[in-house]
């Protein structure tokens, strides 16, 4: 459970800069140029991600059972998993469902996290997705904030089109088609639906 906490704490805490100091990702990267922070930012991001891996599939191998919701649920977390493939993709791809989501990654991992909550009651499920779904919850707030503020930084802003859209929607439900039928019990050793 350490190296889950760890992970934790590592991956969301530097994806916390900006929460915590609004504009201390902005300094850091001008004390340490844009390509440095960036390479510390994903190696730091890439080891918080294998010490969660690591961490949550120990956790598996003794689970600490919290509670257990009616199956209902699972189903229940199965449409709430329906648009997060598809905002995953929109948060890349500009168009309507870009515009309309506002910040579509993180109403993904919103999304995502509570479906898993709802299937999982295991304290190692309540650590991983509650957590990301608190700092998916104090990030958005953050936005707000540093948008009124003035602080967020500005991309590019690419052209929006209904081709995006399409690519996003239809994308977004193949990826989820995979991942129930195949990729999930791959990757994480789980059938969403059982055997």
């Amino acid at each position: 459970m350490l190296l889950l906490i760890l992970g934790l704490v590592l991956f969301l805490g530097v994806h916390s800069v900006s929460i915590v100091s609004p504009d201390g990702r902005n300094r850091l990267a001008q004390r340490l140029g844009e390509g440095p922070w960036k390479g510390l930012y994903s190696l730091a991001s890439l080891a918080g991600f294998v010490l969660i891996v690591v961490g949550y599939g120990a956790a598996r191998e003794a689970p600490v059972v919290l509670y257990t919701l009616p199956n209902g649920f699972r189903h229940l977390a199965a449409v709430l998993m329906l648009p997060v493939f598809v905002l995953l993709l929109a948060a890349y791809l500009p168009g309507r469902i870009q515009r309309t989501a506002k910040h579509p990654m993180l109403l993904a991992v919103k999304l995502w996290a509570l479906a898993h909550l709802l299937a999982n009651g295991t304290l190692a499920d309540v650590l991983l997705f509650g957590g990301f779904l608190a700092w998916a919850v104090v990030d958005r707030i953050s936005v707000k904030k540093r948008a009124a503020a003035g602080l967020l930084r500005a991309g590019p802003v690419l052209p929006g089109s209904q081709a995006n859209d399409a690519i996003a929607l239809v994308g977004g439900l193949g990826l989820y088609v995979l991942f129930v039928v195949w990729a999930h019990a791959w990757l994480i050793g789980v059938r969403p639906f059982g055997a």
